[in-house]
């Protein structure tokens, strides 16, 4: 399976005949149906892993070539030299579910590509499970990080793992023991559809099974300790789950503030004035397609929210210093659909500078503590509109025998769309 985050979503222009992409499983050639076949016979050159290769006849006269490592950086020059060929690649399964196909239809368009799939390790695995493919969600761990399985755990609910290696399972034990989810059944699937299929199962906290095939797939039944705290994808994780210096958006503030950026699948925030990172790390818990930059001066809160991105499964939150020396020293910086400014609202130019990144028909969410901060955003208010809001959250806690209600800081929310009327027309 290939990672295509770093092929261009800009597609280069394919002058050659189309790319035959023909998925194959574990029970190699007999499994191909006539047309995946014949795709593979009428190729010149045959790419694929020595895996795959290994699973095409030696009667099959296309010259076979193994991938380059690293992969990614080479395909554009690849391609590029045998333009002018029959051309046919190799992949496990369906190769549009986390395959090559996905990779190489960003790369050279979905026109330049005839895909022939096989069932996908998921399909195979709910076919023997007896789950629901549709309602089964799936979490690949091939380049990326183990932690991105953690935003998709919650009791009961079943999962899906495509694992990098035969060290995957025993790692995923660990991390489930690790997270309150101890108690949660495994059951690993190697070498699905072909001779060597093989099932094994167990508790996470009691796994104690052999590396296996490093072809698997690992189905989880997800059980949380009682005393776990509960952290799903809907914004307003409690506050404990974030280690740090006690500089953060307390929860029910943090959940008003994320219904204010309104996050979608796909979108880019800026979260200046980072702390300990808990609205970029919602932001991305929000959806697993979900991107966050988050802007910090101190090098040691910019420790701790790399810390809490890991520790609530979003590693790939990029974390860097203070938003204006980031953006004068760094002019790629990618403009982002929504800004949260959290912290340095009163230094001189950051709301101007965050105003003139944010792209059109972007969000700005700020929140003030202060009267000085607080006066700024009614000025921001006056001149762009949207909408001003303050909160005052109480907590009940004990006085006493009793009960009293404890005010936290009062907060005042300034949120508004960056509009047509606030940037020049084009052209």
């Amino acid at each position: 399976m290939a990672s295509d985050a770093a092929v261009s979503a800009t597609p280069a222009s394919w002058t050659g005949a189309p790319i035959a992409v023909v998925g194959i499983g574990a029970d190699g050639w007999d499994g191909l149906g006539r047309a995946a076949r014949e795709a593979v016979g009428d190729a010149e050159f045959l790419f694929g892993s020595a895996r795959q290769l290994a699973l095409v006849p030696p009667t099959v006269a296309a010259r076979r070539m193994t991938w380059p490592s690293p992969l990614l950086p080479a395909l554009p020059g690849l391609f590029e030299r045998y333009s002018g060929a029959r051309l046919c690649v190799l992949a496990s399964g369906d190769p549009m579910f986390y395959g090559i196909g996905v990779t190489l239809a960003r790369l050279l368009g979905p026109q330049a590509l005839r895909v022939l799939p096989q069932p996908s390790s998921a399909s195979l695995a709910c076919a023997r499970l007896g789950w629901a493919l549709a309602e089964t969600p799936v979490v690949s761990v091939v380049g990326r990080p183990l932690a991105t399985v953690l935003p998709e755990l919650a009791d009961r609910r079943r999962l899906l793992v495509l694992s990098a290696d035969e060290h995957t399972p025993q790692s995923l034990a660990q991390l489930l023991g690790r997270n309150g989810f101890g108690g949660s059944e495994l059951t690993v699937l190697e070498q699905l559809g072909g001779s060597a299929e093989r099932h094994r199962a167990g508790i996470a906290k009691q796994w104690e099974h052999p590396p296996g095939d490093p072809l698997n797939i690992v189905a989880i039944t997800c059980a949380s300790d009682p005393d776990q705290p509960r952290a799903t994808r809907l914004p307003g994780l409690p506050d404990e789950l974030f280690g740090g210096d006690g500089q953060l958006t307390k929860h029910e503030i943090r959940a008003l503030t994320l219904a204010a950026l309104a996050p979608a699948p796909g979108e880019l925030l800026w979260d200046v004035g980072g702390g300990s990172g808990s609205i970029a790390i919602e932001w991305c818990r929000a959806h697993p397609g979900n991107r966050a930059v988050t802007f910090e001066r101190l090098e040691r809160r910019r420790r701790q929210i790399s810390g809490n991105a890991d520790a609530l499964g979003v590693p790939h939150i990029l974390v860097r210093g203070e938003v204006c020396a980031e953006l004068a020293a760094d002019s790629e910086i990618i403009a982002p659909d929504a800004i949260f400014v959290g912290g340095g609202l009163t230094q001189d130019g950051l709301l101007e500078t965050c105003w003139a990144q944010l792209r059109p028909r972007g969000r700005l969410v700020a929140n003030a503590v202060t009267a000085e901060s607080e006066s700024l955003l009614l000025s921001w208010s006056s001149a762009q509109g949207g909408v001003l809001r303050k909160f005052q959250i109480y907590r009940g806690e004990p006085l006493g025998s009793f009960t009293t209600w404890r005010p936290q800081l009062p907060v005042t929310q300034w949120s508004v769309v960056k509009t047509a009327a606030a940037f020049p027309a084009e052209g």
